[in-house]
């Protein structure tokens, strides 16, 4: 059996589907067993080649009570608390980056500025597995249930200086709307009143206010099955990544070269307004690179993304 870690979010989960299937494709007669958050689930199943998931919400708060793994693989971080919440398992092989406080010397060393999906790859290739950092689909759900078509806004962001500010995603929204998108605006059930408040700023009725009344397996569907996605630096955007929907999204103050979608995939596009000398900032709100970002330049990205969906003759749905 292996025993994966990455007791993360959406997008965390997204970016380690090249390494999930390399370990797959590696030992296809291995159980593969992975620790991460329950609430994950619906996007485990779309993930696939995972066998089981065991509820692990954040490092030392799940003890494994299995049997021993015969290899047990750290995705979710550099260590030492990853490395040791999986050595207590008691794994046959740890897989991991090097780390002298957790007294693992094997593995190959961190590298901060590397992009998250290559980092994993990286390291299963150090251990003699190939992994394809392309291979990034999801399986596409059934579309019952939800709007298929829809432009989706996401101005929210767990992290808030991701956020672009809540009047320019109104106006984008306004924008988009007075040109034939149907606009809806998703996000957790705590960036309900910040979508409802996007939504009113743009004249949008109720409805098109999906924040908090989805569940993941419905905003993933919502994702698939979308015209356009337009987000912060967060889950949504790895998700339309993951599904090929085109996507535009709005990076700062990380770097799209760590997050950001594949560059030689021209329906997902990041805006990054790179690195500046910013005006003295007080960490409240938007962070100033994302400021910096007007509506026109996000809607002219917009138009361009979905040029290339009708060049290429492909149906954006």
């Amino acid at each position: 059996m292996i025993l994966v870690l990455r007791a993360l979010g959406v997008g965390d989960l997204a970016t380690a589907v090249p390494a999930l299937r390399a370990l797959r494709a590696a030992h296809p007669d291995r159980e593969l067993v992975l620790a991460a958050p329950a609430w994950l689930a619906p996007l485990v199943e779309l993930v696939g080649d995972v066998d089981r998931l065991v509820d692990t919400p954040g490092l030392g708060r799940t003890r494994w009570t299995g049997p021993p793994p015969q290899l047990a693989v750290n995705l979710h971080g550099r260590g030492p608390q990853s490395h040791r919440t999986l050595a207590a398992a008691r794994p046959g092989r740890l897989l991991g980056f090097a780390n002298s406080e957790a007294g693992f010397a094997d593995g190959p060393a961190w590298s901060e500025s590397e992009h998250e999906v290559a980092r994993w790859c990286r390291l299963l290739a150090w251990y003699g597995i190939p992994a394809d950092r392309s291979d990034l689909a999801l399986r596409r759900p059934s579309a019952a249930g939800v709007p298929v078509g829809v432009s989706v806004l996401h101005p929210g962001s767990k992290i808030v200086a991701k956020r672009w500010p809540s009047d320019r995603f109104a106006a984008l929204a306004r924008r988009l709307a007075a040109r034939g998108h149907r606009v809806v605006l998703t996000g957790s059930p705590d960036e309900r009143d910040l979508a409802a408040r996007v939504a009113a700023a743009a004249g949008l009725p109720v409805a098109a206010v999906l924040a908090g009344r989805t569940g993941l397996r419905e905003l993933a569907t919502l994702v698939a099955y979308a015209r356009v996605v337009v987000s912060a630096d967060t889950g949504v955007a790895h998700l339309a990544t993951a599904f090929g929907t085109p996507s535009v999204v709005l990076f700062g103050p990380v770097p799209p070269a760590r997050w950001g979608p594949p560059p030689d995939r021209p329906r997902h596009r990041a805006i990054w307004a790179g690195e500046r000398d910013w005006p003295s900032w007080d960490g409240v709100g938007s962070h100033p690179s994302l400021t910096v970002l007007g509506v026109d330049e996000v809607s002219t990205v917009v138009d361009e993304v979905e040029r290339v969906v009708r060049e290429s003759g492909a149906v954006a749905t």
